[in-house]
């Protein structure tokens, strides 16, 4: 049996880095990390997401699809929720 690193399996099953595939897939999971945040949030300020959607001025369904990485999320939502919720966002970019 052929064991892999990590890496390699991710090259194999996902794609390579700097390819299409790996793209959509990394893009996709920073999706679902968003998500899950604003879930947590939400969850530990004791909201249900039709109190978040009022604080922020969106519909329980958008907060919905942002939870479950299910719609399209712009990032000026993004900071109503979190800011909505009391909540510090850490930007860091990596050229």
């Amino acid at each position: 049996m052929k064991t892999y690193t990590l890496e390699q399996a991710e090259d194999l099953l996902i794609g390579k880095k700097g390819t299409e595939e790996r793209e959509e897939y990394e893009f996709e999971l920073k999706l679902e990390l968003i998500g899950d945040m604003i879930k947590t949030a939400r969850k530990k300020r004791q909201l249900t997401q039709e109190q978040l959607g009022e604080l922020v001025g969106v519909k329980k369904a958008q907060i919905s699809r942002l939870e479950n990485s299910t719609g399209n999320v712009t990032f000026e939502t993004v900071m109503r929720i979190f800011n909505a919720l009391g909540a510090k966002l850490s930007l860091n970019l990596q050229m």
